[in-house]
């Protein structure tokens, strides 16, 4: 249902919006109440709205079979501050939630002092994180109403539902998860110019730096003796209003 949404509001956005795109005049308002473009401002903000689908990259000990990551996707929302450097770099700030929930499936490959049990193959690893992101924006020249980019940069983010500090681990179903995160990002977008706003659909890749996992007590813990690490990677797909 989530998806058929999506795709409605976004076919009636290009649906409205297609006149003004393609055409050969130019758009020369877009939200700064006729004083031109609000590309020849040194500060813009704006704010975004998305998705994410967050997946973890694991490395392990010894070759057993690898744990399944089930993935569901996550919402992203947050503010942008975006400074000029000149017609083709602008440096942004993009401070957001974002809010996820991964799946980990084990094989009773790794029990093989015990006989698991249901409950025991599955680890629930939900995530809330406040994400700051500083990004270097690389744009094209303007082709009409739009304009395609690429960006690049790195983000910290703090995981509010992170239990690093939890006494209890696995062995009393309690997965623990560092809060404080380190990534590097790449993606690209294009922005549209319009009358009263500019809209940016945009994606990109998000990938951690640092392991995250805080393992359990028991040296031979079935659910954390094999990680030698697990790092977050994901995709964000966001829409971003100026």
């Amino acid at each position: 249902m989530k998806r058929i949404l999506v795709v409605i509001f976004f076919l009636c956005l290009v649906q409205a919006a297609n006149a003004q795109l393609f055409r050969r005049d130019k758009v020369i308002y877009d939200a700064n109440q006729g004083r031109g473009s609000t590309d020849n401002n040194l500060l813009r903000w704006g704010y975004f709205l998305g998705f994410n689908y967050l997946d973890f990259n694991f490395d392990y000990n010894q070759d057993l079979r690898d744990i399944y990551v089930k993935r569901s996707p996550g919402f992203n929302v947050g503010l942008i501050g975006n400074l000029r450097v000149n017609d083709f770099l602008d440096l942004r700030l993009e401070p957001g939630l974002l809010i996820s929930s991964r799946e980990l499936h084990y094989s009773e490959q790794y029990f093989i002092d015990e006989e698991p049990n249901g409950s025991d193959l599955i680890r629930e690893v939900k995530s809330t994180y406040i994400y700051v992101p500083l990004l270097l924006k690389v744009s094209t020249k303007r082709i009409n109403n739009f304009k395609p980019f690429i960006t690049g940069g790195f983000s910290t983010a703090l995981n509010l539902s992170a239990n690093e500090t939890n006494p209890n681990d696995n062995s009393n179903g309690q997965f623990r998860t560092k809060k404080n995160m380190l990534f590097y990002e790449l993606g690209f977008g294009i922005d549209f110019y319009l009358h009263n706003f500019k809209f940016t659909p945009a994606i990109k890749g998000v990938f951690a730096m640092n392991d995250e996992l805080i393992r359990d007590k028991d040296p031979n813990s079935p659910w954390t003796s094999n990680i030698h690490s697990m790092q977050t990677r994901g995709v964000f797909i966001n829409f971003t209003f100026q």
